[in-house]
């Protein structure tokens, strides 16, 4: 079971892992042993989740869900294929929580008065330091 919130586990039993060589560092090893990591999770036919988590993950997590709602993680950072599992099963789970996550609503907050005002009085400041620096070359001849 892959604990993603503490009221969502995902049985390994939905998940399916494909290996194939990597690109990533281990010298010969990458042209003989096959380490690169891609696991496999088909939302359309999760038994975990609800209608409405699987409308927030397709909605969320565009790229990474293809036509036929398959959610795809792959890695290939370590030079062991059990430690690329470990590394897309960890990414997995974070990328589905926080798909799944709301994210607090933002309270806007309108900006006091002087901080426009000193934004302005700066803006008139550098426009006359500039008027000052043209020099009229007809008055140089």
């Amino acid at each position: 079971m892959v604990r993603v919130l503490d009221d969502l586990e995902i049985p390994d039993g939905e998940l399916a892992y494909a290996t194939s060589r990597s690109s990533g560092p281990g010298g010969q090893n990458v042209n003989k042993v096959s380490t690169r990591v891609t696991l496999l999770w088909n939302v359309e036919e999760s038994s975990c989740l609800s209608a409405q988590q699987r409308e927030l993950l397709r909605r969320r997590l565009p790229g990474r869900i293809n036509r036929d709602g398959v959610l795809r993680v792959v890695s290939q950072r370590h030079r062991t294929q059990l430690a690329n599992r470990e590394a897309a099963l960890r990414r997995f789970a974070d990328l589905v929580r926080e798909a799944l996550t709301e994210a607090p609503s933002r309270v806007p907050v309108e900006a006091p008065e002087w901080i426009n005002a000193r934004r302005l009085e700066e803006k008139r400041r550098r426009s006359r330091l500039k008027r000052e620096r043209v020099v009229d070359l007809r008055d140089e001849e």
